[in-house]
């Protein structure tokens, strides 16, 4: 047997400690959901707009059948 695998043995008592930490960061995450998404898009809103607007095609007659 080769023992430098031994030194890769996560045990249960390192294993758990892992899980644990990585449940109470996911735990956190999914309590300020709304903030984290909203921050999100508020980063990639600022890193992807344009330099012009947008332009509008409004139509210079209103169909018959609306008042």
């Amino acid at each position: 047997m080769r023992i430098e695998l031994l030194a890769l043995y996560g045990g249960p008592d390192q294993v758990m400690t892992v899980t644990s930490g990585l449940a109470s960061v996911l735990g956190l995450l999914l309590l300020f959901w709304n903030k984290v998404v909203g921050i999100f898009f508020k980063v990639v809103r600022k890193f992807s707009r344009s330099g012009t607007p947008a332009a509008v095609d409004v139509p210079k007659e209103t169909p018959k059948g609306t008042p």
